[in-house]
């Protein structure tokens, strides 16, 4: 292959531009093809891969209380988690999730630095996802007693093996990732369901383990209410049975819809959507009871602490024992296989938030709008993060677990503050409710593993520091996704076919100044003998970095004005330029006064607020996005 066929195969598969983004790959409605449950399959991957290490998880931090935390978790789930992500599905459905929802009810600069903190901790949950699963797939390897023993001790480049395997799977395309993981949850769950059952058979059989835990429960913790106190307290530890509701919403756009959807109203995405997150949120709660019950009653306490042979791999330990090397193996397999594949959501999820905010804003180059390149990036920097925690399941936990939960903490603020504005007073009360869990839940887990939140912070610092060169390095393109002119300025357009339009460049709010700008204008500049036009461009929210230009014909005093709303004045101007010489045929003129401030404060100015010195940054856009000058329209100062 040519270098220019792989940087074609490399860009192939880009998103769509703003206003119409569809998800990774950004494929057109038709093409999804996907069903709901097969989107939960991929979204499950994640999910449903933590049957594998939360029951010793639960077991470890809730002793013989497990059943009863895992329960309280449960309840968490169908009665926080679940409504606050159906909301969030309902008013989302693009697969922004959350955040995007907080990006409307915030705005301006302030909102996105809420954004940029939020992509940094969805950056944190998504990428631990995949380093954390992926070294996790490597421990249940290496510790299968049919692996070599000269493998031990290689965790590291076992797992960055893994990363790769995954990376390719999504330069082959999202359909493959769909498929691979169809597969793999439907393995792993029957071989779940088949331990759980096998368990409970044992269970039954020997009533006085059920009579034995019970009894040592009673004496150890005394009255039902220490119990729930005490599982209120640990409760914070088992959080990452709520990491799949995230990814749920971030693989929406995958998911088939029903004939009448549009993208401004999906109803049979939402209603897929809904139906993913309520199957998985059901299915799993069943298996993360019956899976602790089991565990805690029927493999000794010991066996859960470190190098304890049901370490962080309760069911395999069970699979083992009651069903032979054979089973066990074969769980330890699919185990590892899902644990591999659980970064498939995770980098879904990435591949649908970094297209859709960060090249919109400005805040990442265009190239960041393809699906391959991306995958290049977030491989690299999990293999990063691999090296650094040298695959080390426990050292991402809390970072893991920080990611989780400040993304569903997020997600409560994001539903109650929209049911506040929709004055919905009980759905207000309620989402507080939660939101105060899960806040409780967010600080709680912070300050018991502090590392997470500073992991976090990295990924923060990251994506601050990058976006704001990114958004310096592309602030004099033209950022105008479409320009429309109303029905007079196309009047005028047409009275001016092929030949030239003189603008004046004006302030608007100063309808008195127009007779003593065209004075200026007439006396510094060699105008036509065509009437000149006057240009004002009104700033709007100057965060904003890509937006849809209307251009107003309008009649100020007498004399013909083109008014639009932008975020920044030089690049509308030079796109509305741009579009005047290919809509009328002509080199259109532009002139301007010098500015009076410092040019350095004009600078910022300019990157900040959209404005600044006009004239210069105007054409330097110009210069930028037409390299002929015969063609380019003129700007004139003086």
């Amino acid at each position: 292959m040519t270098s220019r066929g792989f940087r074609n195969w490399l860009m192939a598969d880009t998103t769509q531009a703003p206003g119409t983004h569809t998800g990774p790959h950004g494929k057109p409605e038709g093409h999804r093809k996907a069903s709901w449950w097969r989107v939960m399959c991929l979204s499950g991957v994640d999910y449903f891969s933590t049957l594998g290490y939360q029951p010793a998880i639960a077991a470890l931090a809730a002793g013989l209380l497990a059943p009863l935390a895992t329960i309280l978790l449960v309840i968490v789930t169908l009665a926080g988690a679940l409504p606050i992500y159906r909301r969030v599905a309902r008013e989302s459905p693009h697969g922004a999730g959350s955040i995007a929802m907080l990006a409307k009810l915030l705005p301006r600069w302030g909102g996105k630095l809420v954004v940029l903190a939020l992509l940094g901790f969805a950056a944190t949950d998504f990428m631990i996802t995949m380093t954390l699963s992926a070294a996790d797939a490597t421990a249940h390897f290496v510790e299968n007693p049919f692996v070599p023993k000269a493998l031990h001790g290689q965790e590291v480049v076992i797992t960055l093996v893994l990363l790769a395997a995954l990376g390719a799977v999504f330069l082959r395309g999202f359909a493959e990732a769909i498929r691979i993981a169809t597969y793999l949850v439907a393995a792993f769950l029957v071989l779940n369901v088949t331990v759980i059952v096998v368990a409970f058979m044992h269970l039954f059989s020997e009533p006085l383990v059920i009579t034995d835990w019970w009894g040592a429960l009673t004496t150890q913790h005394g009255s039902p209410l220490v119990m729930i106190g005490i599982a209120l307290l640990v409760f914070p530890k088992l959080a990452l049975g709520l990491s799949g509701f995230e990814t749920g919403v971030a693989v929406m756009p995958q998911i088939k819809g029903q004939s009448g959807d549009t993208e401004h109203e999906p109803r049979g995405r939402i209603r897929g959507a809904h139906r993913l997150l309520t199957s998985s949120a059901l299915l799993m709660s069943v298996l993360l009871i019956a899976s602790s019950i089991t565990t805690v009653m029927l493999i000794p306490a010991a066996e859960f602490q470190a190098g304890g042979a049901a370490n962080g791999r309760a069911l395999a330990y069970l699979g083992y024992a009651y069903l032979g090397d054979g089973f066990g193996t074969a769980y330890d397999i699919a185990t590892i296989a899902i644990l591999w594949f659980a970064g498939a959501s995770a980098m879904a999820g990435l591949l649908n938030l970094v297209p859709r905010y960060l090249p919109r804003l400005g805040m990442a180059p265009q190239w960041a709008r393809a699906i391959r390149p991306l995958t290049l990036v977030f491989t690299g920097v999990a293999f990063l993060i691999t090296v650094l925690f040298q695959a080390d399941v426990n050292a991402q936990g809390g970072a893991y677990a920080t990611g989780v939960l400040v993304l569903i903490t997020s997600a409560a603020v994001a539903v109650t503050l929209s049911a506040r504005r929709q004055k919905q007073k009980k759905a207000t009360i309620g989402f507080g409710i939660i939101t105060v869990v899960f806040l409780y839940t967010t600080v709680t887990n912070i300050v018991e593993r502090p590392e997470g939140i500073k992991i976090a912070g990295c990924f923060i610092l990251g994506i601050l520091v990058t976006s704001f060169v990114s958004r310096v390095a592309r602030s004099t393109e033209l950022r105008a996704a479409t320009i429309t002119f109303d029905a007079q300025a196309e009047q005028w357009l047409a009275e001016r076919s092929g030949e030239r339009i003189d603008l004046i460049a004006h302030e608007p709010g100063h309808a008195s100044r127009y007779p003593l700008k065209l004075l200026h204008a007439q006396q510094a500049h060699h105008l036509s003998d065509l009437e000149p036009w006057f240009i004002e461009v009104t700033i709007g929210d100057s965060s904003d970095f890509e937006e849809e230009l209307l251009v107003r014909g309008e009649i100020h005093d007498g004399y013909r004005v083109l008014a639009l709303r932008s975020s920044s004045t030089p690049n509308a101007l030079a796109a509305v330029l741009m579009e005047l010489r290919n809509r009328t045929g002509g080199v259109p003129h532009v002139y301007f006064r010098w500015t009076e401030e410092n040019p350095f404060a004009n600078l910022v100015r300019f990157l900040l607020l959209g404005e600044g010195e006009v004239a210069a940054v105007t054409r330097e856009v110009l210069r930028k996005a037409e390299p002929n000058h015969t063609c380019r329209p003129w700007v004139h100062v003086a």
